[in-house]
């Protein structure tokens, strides 16, 4: 039996959730390029646009983009502070 990884590509507006626009668009473009990746293309029409779209390896667009939250996104609770000078009742 072969073991053969099934690589999921995505377009850039399926990846971001919002259309990227020409330049970064160019970007990843040239990125993708530079590393030789397999791009895929996809035909696509809808009333905003109509042609090929690219679509890249998800993976790659998790390295290119760096997918993790930049810190404003993640949500501090002024409650989660601890206080040392509470007792508690754990039983160690």
């Amino acid at each position: 039996m072969e073991n053969s990884k099934i690589i999921e590509y995505k377009s850039l507006y399926e990846y971001l959730g919002k259309a990227a626009g020409p330049q970064l668009g160019k970007e990843v473009n040239e990125a993708a390029k530079n590393k030789s990746l397999p791009i895929r293309l996809k035909p696509v029409s809808n009333p905003k646009f109509h042609g090929l779209i690219h679509l890249y390896p998800t993976s790659f667009l998790d390295s290119y983009f760096k997918n993790t939250p930049p810190l404003s996104e993640y949500k501090f609770e002024a409650d989660a502070v601890l206080n040392f000078d509470q007792t508690d009742d754990l039983p160690f």
